[in-house]
């Protein structure tokens, strides 16, 4: 992979100690240099490869800013969790048990599609006002989950509610970014990683304990004056002049003109078609049958038509295509997306399988979380303290945790039963997070050292835009596999035993794990044998798809595009020195 293929060559000054990580160069440049890549500048002098924050705070304001921040990180996480110890009650008021899955799939949808145009959003309004209304936007959702009294009304508020989580957690990685510098990024970035897997953990555990007093409908709508306050903490305390990736002073005049017209710009078209691209797919591979065609080739017109439209009509893409065609980028990206599908299934149902056959109650169930997202956090800050303190590859380390990972998902496919040992079911998750966490931390630090520095925004951008998607696959189409998988296992376990008139039965179990409990005799063992068959299958499938993301992520190479160009000039320079020498001995002869 060359320079080439994610910004053209130029001859610019290379980055420095001083340098700010995201500026950005003048069109047509590349901020990483042939001298660079060797440890110089171009003057021969030595350098570190550090770089400093691009931006400062004052310790008021960052501590009101970090504070609030992880706040709103936590906020917007729990509501991925939450429904994995609320949906039996949810899915029986709105007589939903079909169509669960959709429950988290909206926000996650919702989360991921819109998270390019935040980017872009934050570097024309700044990152101040975006995550402001961002925070409007998550509370408005909230609110219209309390009040649904159907399932669409449910949906719609929940797709709200990711549009503001969206901005959230898209705009708080601009921020670390903006504030860190090359040394203290892996640290602040596991930090931002535990926030959200704790937010992830107590979520499940907090709704299960408060549902039985409160109801499911206080769990939405207590989220929204939190989430406003939090939004109007950092609208006080980050400064009016923050940006997101350029430090450029303009006039006043120049600066309203220009925003308008950027605005009027952004692919409004791309994140429609995009959404309606994902949905469309999710909805075939989520259903609790069999998969319909038709959504998937309605589906698969639709992203051609995304992807016509980023490649040769939208002035300011939302996803750019020709950025993608870094290898390093690319194949990170994917991997990634396999990678958190498996693990959202650990997410999503190891609180089922604590529902379901163990019958536990809700908040036992919800806190099975806890030692896997303990593990996430730790494992993701323990590299970052102690082994991503510097640029480079981390080629092998990414390597190593990738492969790790579907070994815990083949334990977990074996032990989710009835009689297995909970301690043990415990470490295996806890586990699971651990090397979940240490691989997000490592491949965005390989990420960095495979993309130019002026391309670094945009490149963290995708990734957690990527990320978010595998949260959305990871929900529907994890979900329909266990839906569909369930549904036969209980469906033959009932016909076996001449127990044949218990479709609505089988029914109420695809949406509500709580129901088991409440079950006796041959159905509740059905039952129970039908969820073991579900959980196991699920995970194999996931331990499947993790292993060929070991090889996926293996092809991002372990050389940054500059070493790669300087390589390359040099392999040229011996070429040429190699020709010269023959010519002058043809010569003399």
């Amino acid at each position: 992979m060359s320079t080439s293929s994610i910004s053209k060559d130029s001859r610019s000054p290379s980055p420095s100690e001083r340098s700010p990580l995201l500026s950005v160069p003048p069109p047509g440049t590349s901020n990483v240099t042939p001298e660079a890549a060797l440890g110089s500048d171009q003057n021969g002098n030595p350098d570190d490869g550090h770089t400093t924050a691009n931006q400062t705070m004052n310790l008021a304001r960052g501590t009101l800013c970090a504070t609030a921040l992880g706040f709103l990180i936590f906020l917007q996480a729990t509501n991925i969790s939450l429904l994995t110890t609320t949906q039996s009650n949810i899915a029986s008021e709105l007589d939903a048990f079909e169509k669960t899955t959709w429950f988290t799939s909206a926000y996650l949808i919702a989360m991921s599609a819109l998270a390019p145009l935040n980017g872009k959003l934050a570097s024309v309004f700044g990152p101040r006002i975006c995550i402001f209304v961002s925070t409007i936007v998550l509370a408005i959702g909230c609110l219209v989950s309390s009040i649904a009294n159907n399932f669409e009304v449910f949906i719609a508020g929940r797709s709200l509610t990711g549009v503001g989580a969206s901005g959230i957690f898209t705009i708080s990685i601009i921020i670390v970014l903006e504030l860190t510098g090359s040394k203290g990024r892996g640290l602040a970035i596991g930090l931002l990683n535990s926030g959200y897997t704790v937010g992830v953990a107590v979520g499940a555990t907090a709704a299960g304990a408060m549902l039985p007093h409160v109801g499911w409908r206080a769990l939405f709508w207590m989220q929204a004056p939190v989430s406003l306050i939090g939004g109007t903490i950092l609208l006080l305390a980050i400064p009016s002049d923050f940006h997101a990736g350029t430090g450029k002073k303009h006039d006043p005049d120049e600066i309203s003109t220009s925003t308008w017209k950027r605005v009027a710009q952004l692919d409004y078209f791309g994140a429609l078609t995009l959404t309606a691209s994902i949905v469309l797919v999710l909805y075939a591979l989520s259903s609790p049958k069999k998969i319909p065609l038709l959504p998937i080739l309605l589906s698969a017109i639709v992203f051609v038509t995304f992807v016509l439209n980023e490649v040769y009509f939208a002035s300011d893409p939302v996803i750019p295509v020709s950025l993608l065609k870094s290898r390093g980028l690319l194949l990170t990206c994917l991997a990634t997306v396999g990678y958190m599908m498996a693990r959202w299934s650990v997410l999503f149902y190891a609180p089922t399988y604590a529902l379901a056959v163990r019958q536990w109650s809700p908040a036992t169930a919800g806190s099975i979380l806890i030692p896997t997202n303990g593990g996430f956090a730790i494992g993701g800050l323990v590299v970052g303290w102690l082994h991503i303190r510097r640029q480079g590859s981390f080629y092998i380390p990414s390597l190593v945790v990738y492969a790790l990972f579907p070994l815990t998902l083949v334990a977990l496919a074996f032990m989710s039963t009835e009689y297995s040992s909970p301690t043990l079911y415990v470490l295996v998750v806890f586990a699971c997070g651990a090397v979940t966490g240490a691989a997000l931390n490592y491949n965005l630090a390989h990420l960095l050292h495979l993309t130019p520095p002026s391309t670094h925004y945009i490149a963290t951008s995708l990734l957690a835009t990527f990320r978010g998607f595998a949260g959305s696959f990871g929900s529907a189409i994890g979900g329909g596999l266990f839906t569909r998988r369930l549904r036969t296992s209980l469906e033959h376990g009932f016909a076996e035993r001449g127990l044949r008139h218990r479709g609505d039965l089988v029914r109420r179990l695809l949406g509500s794990p709580a129901l088991v409990e409440n079950l006796s005799g041959e159905d509740r063992e059905l039952a129970i044998a039908g969820y073991e068959d579900a959980l196991k299958a699920l995970f194999l499938a996931g331990a499947g798809l993790a292993l060929v993301m070991v090889f996926v992520q293996a092809g991002t190479g372990w050389k940054s595009p500059a070493e790669e160009e300087a390589a390359g000039q040099q392999k040229s320079k011996l070429e040429e020195e190699r020709r010269a020498l023959l010519n002058r001995q043809h010569e003399e002869e």
